[in-house]
């Protein structure tokens, strides 16, 4: 009996083929999704924080790098996101 060119291959299989034992696998320390999900959390906490600052805005304070930086990266550079809304205020009124 022949097998269709479009039917999927069972997992065994295919584990087989390529040469993967179930017991001999090397675990793979994956970042759980919680504590991903915990960091994008304070990332939209702090953007909301500062005030829902568009890309443009953090060219304005904080340079052409601005908009790639991370929350923490902005306050070493001195502008924390309590204080982003100020900021921008004062790039924005020839200061």
């Amino acid at each position: 009996m022949s097998r269709k060119k479009d039917a999927p291959q069972k997992r065994k299989a295919a584990a087989r083929k390529a040469g993967v034992k179930g017991k001999g696998r090397i675990p793979v320390k994956v970042k759980s999704a919680k504590s991903a999900g915990k960091s994008r959390a304070e990332g939209i906490r702090l953007f909301t924080l500062a005030g829902r600052p568009s890309q443009q805005d953090f060219v304005k304070v904080l340079g052409p790098r601005g908009p790639k930086m991370t929350w923490e990266q902005r306050a070493k550079a001195g502008v924390p996101a309590e204080k982003f809304q100020a900021a921008l205020a004062a790039k924005q009124s020839g200061g």
